[in-house]
């Protein structure tokens, strides 16, 4: 797998865990963040990339001050070098 597929992968899984977490249906974040529920399910798939748009827009449906917190598992997994800068 691709260094971009397994981003994607990765950040769809924080997505869809940040998600149950809050006790959201997909249907539920997608109107939140003005999404296409079709669409917000292939992203917690990772089957697309997307836009730092749509990465805002989704952070703002969960309610997070940042949505850098959705990336910090897929930095974590994929760049795992990155973890040790200062």
């Amino acid at each position: 797998m691709s260094k971009t597929n397994r981003l994607s992968y990765y950040l769809g899984k924080s997505i869809r865990a940040s998600r149950k977490g809050k006790g959201y249906t997909i249907e539920q974040l997608a109107e939140k963040s003005e999404l296409n529920d079709k669409y917000l399910g292939e992203v917690e798939r990772g089957e697309v990339n997307i836009s730092v748009e749509t990465l805002f827009k989704i952070a703002k449906g969960l309610n997070l001050k940042d949505p850098a917190e959705l990336l910090q598992e897929a930095k974590r997994e994929v760049y795992p070098s990155m973890n040790n800068r200062e």
